[in-house]
């Protein structure tokens, strides 16, 4: 049976290579699933506007038995219009409402562009069949046609006024804000239904166009993993960061491993003098701490993810060095490197064709074990907030959190998520990487044989 055969079959293996190729689907999944402006707009405020700050995942409700109001992002409403003396334009949003608890704002925007200055209306039609006329105000004075960006916010003074004028009688404290008004019940409740705002634009100096309308009912769920205390959608970092911690893991491991295994396969066969020496440097780079030079090259140097990898690289080759020296110390003295010399081989052609093809499995093996540490270590430095904030890596989100109290404000969901995903990446390297050591171990296979 072959070598790869083995690592399958064994249990650390295939659970390793299971975790592997979900994490490497994950990694697709967000690279071809998850717009490029997320990951470039992950670190600005501005671009998560839209969504509710510090939302529980939409599923919580499920564990607290409780309807908790999620927050709805509504795009494409139903639009309609009339022509005469006046240009009306109409767009009417329709949603279910069925929480236990009352929404956390209404905010209604649009692009409209027009000549003059047109007139909003905006009502709520409820499910009892109702209609509360929230908002009526002109928009900004345009002499000549031009565009404008306009809001509504439920906060807004005017439609907390329209609203308490309009609520049901209900035992609603002095001061309520306008969306316990707008969906109340009249006994203290939510009124549940199907909801619709209705906004007109009123033009009595020419045409007007409306475009890009939207309307967001805030909520405290949203989404699959919810969001953090700056609006940002916590699934979409952990679907980014899976792509960064394999690069940043991959490349590490595979460029320290390489280089510490040419280092050590050339001082072990050469020996002597030019032994002694590398290995003396070796030594001494062995015993620089690695993690304080770490923090400072990252304080002073630079805090990219990219310069941070290379550090990451250059102190990582050390320990596999040694251990390949010791293993071509081994192979330089059988038979058939002696007959290759013997044949005039030089000694790159002999490093090349007879030493490291028998220490591949071990270079394999160091790869997969040494991915785990690369990703710990950058996650430990994003967590110290040493690494550039605008990535969004698992380690950048654990820094966050601590940074905004997540775990004294129960915000669980901005906490384990990252933290499960650290540990299940390093897990499924640590699981491939002893089935390859087990599998491609001369004695362990001799001692399975002869049980």
């Amino acid at each position: 049976m072959s070598a790869a055969g083995r690592v399958l079959r064994s249990r650390a293996g295939a659970a390793g290579a299971a975790l592997l190729l979900v994490l490497a689907a994950t990694s697709v999944l967000a690279v071809t699933a998850v717009p490029p402006e997320a990951f470039r707009e992950w670190g600005n405020p501005a671009s998560w506007l839209s969504h509710p700050r510090a939302a529980a995942p939409a599923w919580a409700g499920l564990i607290q038995q409780e309807r908790i109001p999620e927050h709805l992002l509504l795009e494409g409403p139903r639009a309609g219009g009339s022509a005469g003396a006046t240009h009306t334009e109409t767009r009417v949003f329709e949603f279910d409402y069925e929480y236990d608890g009352f929404p956390s704002d209404l905010i209604y925007g649009f692009e409209a562009s027009y000549e003059g200055s047109p007139l909003l209306l905006l009502r709520l039609e409820r499910p009892d069949g109702s209609s509360m006329r929230i908002y009526s105000a002109p928009l900004p004075f345009h002499g000549e046609y031009g565009a404008q960006h306009v809001r509504v916010f439920s906060a807004d003074h005017a439609v907390r006024k329209n609203a308490a004028m309009q609520a049901p009688a209900a035992p609603l404290l002095p001061g309520a804000p306008a969306e316990r008004l707008l969906f109340s019940d009249g006994a203290g409740g939510p009124l549940a239904g199907r909801y619709a705002l209705v906004a007109d634009v009123h033009s009595a100096a020419g045409g007007i166009a409306v475009s890009g309308e939207s309307l967001v009912v805030g909520g405290r769920a949203f989404g699959l993993m919810g969001t953090d205390e700056l609006r940002r959608d916590v699934a979409t970092g952990l679907l980014l960061g899976a792509p960064i911690a394999l690069f940043i893991g991959l490349s590490v491991s595979i460029s320290s491993v390489a280089a510490g295994l040419l280092y050590g396969v050339y001082a072990g066969y050469r020996g002597g003098r030019t032994d002694e020496a590398m290995m003396r440097l070796n030594d001494v780079a062995y015993a620089i701490p690695a993690l304080p030079l770490l923090v400072m090259l990252a304080v002073t140097v630079s805090g990219s993810i990219f310069v941070m990898a290379g550090f990451l690289a250059l102190f990582g080759w050390v320990g596999v060095a040694k251990v390949s020296r010791s293993m071509a110390l081994q192979i330089r003295t059988r038979g058939y490197v002696d007959a290759a010399a013997l044949m005039g081989h030089g000694s790159g052609r002999i490093i090349r064709r007879h030493i490291l093809p028998q220490m591949l499995p071990y270079a394999l093996a160091s790869v997969a074990i040494s991915v785990p540490a690369a990703i710990t270590t950058e996650a430990g430095l994003s967590f110290l907030g040493l690494v550039d904030p605008s990535f969004p890596t698992w380690g950048q989100m654990l820094h966050d959190a601590d940074v905004h109290g997540a775990g004294s404000r129960g915000m669980w969901w901005w906490i384990v998520p990252p933290g499960v995903m650290i540990a299940v990446t390093g897990l499924a390297f640590v699981l491939l990487g002893n089935a390859i050591e087990s599998a491609t171990d001369v004695r362990s296979q001799a001692l399975r044989t002869r049980g």
